[in-house]
């Protein structure tokens, strides 16, 4: 019998409150590397919250430009770990016999973007190679929707309700009806994994939905935003400057500080019906 993963720790701690201390339990969100392997080839390895780690090999593979969309997919698989088949770290791909990506060019890019030496100019020269199209222009957002999303994806947060300690991503529609919700300790694989989610589904490209995303709004959350056809983005946090200029160049609307009834709009506010 297959277990569930496992995206919750309890632990014994002690609280210092208003003088007084006390040992109480405590719940922690899990962190586990996850290795995503193409065939026997290791690409990458990520440290995750354990579940919906097929969403997150999907969505990593396809934002990063290994795979065009699910139909170069032809498996994805947990490896199970130990006798009594609980979900490993590690998560086999097999792709379409016709698919053949650059495995190099993708260690290369990580080598790259952990070092400090990496500029703005090349991160944005680096998605234009990729030939990316413009999002939706046709789109357009009430802003009165945009500015309930961050209370339903508040909601949708079980994991954080109970640890406090991870980001989460969701994806709307124009109505503002959430779509799905995925959290994790890393803010982009939260993202893969909305992104993956909707490729498995064959939602992708998303032109008529917005990512709204609990942290800040990086470089790399738009560049997958940019991928997956998403002509929206709202962080509840600031975003950061390379993500507004790669926003402004590529035509996505982003919005940070998405939070009581404010927002503030870096880019595309177009697509804002009555704008802010």
């Amino acid at each position: 019998m297959a277990h569930p993963p496992r995206s919750i720790d309890l632990t014994n701690v002690t609280e210092w409150a208003d003088g007084k201390s006390r040992r109480k339990d405590d719940y922690l969100a899990v962190e586990e590397p996850l290795e995503i392997c193409v065939g026997d080839e290791p690409v990458s390895v990520t440290m995750r919250t354990p579940g919906h780690d097929l969403d997150l090999a999907a969505g990593f593979l396809f934002t990063e430009g290994l795979i065009r969309g699910g139909e170069d997919l032809a498996s994805l698989e947990i490896v199970a770990e130990g006798s009594e088949g609980r979900p490993g770290n590690s998560v086999h791909v097999t792709l379409a016999p016709a698919v053949a990506p650059d495995l190099e060019r993708l260690k290369r890019h990580f080598f790259a973007t952990s070092s400090c030496g990496i500029c703005g100019k090349a991160s944005i020269d680096a998605v234009r190679a990729r030939s990316l199209r413009p999002p939706n222009p046709d789109f357009r957002l009430d802003p009165e929707t945009l500015v309930r999303m961050p209370d339903a994806l508040r909601a949708s947060q079980a994991v954080f309700g109970r640890t406090g300690g991870l980001h989460a991503a969701a994806l709307f529609d124009a109505r503002g009806e959430l779509l799905v919700v995925r959290e994790d300790i890393g803010r982009h694989n939260a993202v893969d994994k909305v992104i993956g989610w909707a490729l498995l589904e064959r939602r992708v490209p998303l032109p008529e939905a917005i990512l709204v995303v609990s942290g800040r709004g990086g470089f790399e959350i738009v560049q997958k935003a940019i991928v997956a056809g998403l002509p929206v983005v709202a962080s509840v946090s600031a975003p950061s400057s390379l993500a507004v200029r790669l926003a402004r160049e590529l035509g996505l609307t982003l919005a940070g500080f998405l939070r009581e009834r404010r927002f503030v709009i870096y880019s595309g506010e177009e697509r804002i019906r009555g704008k802010a």
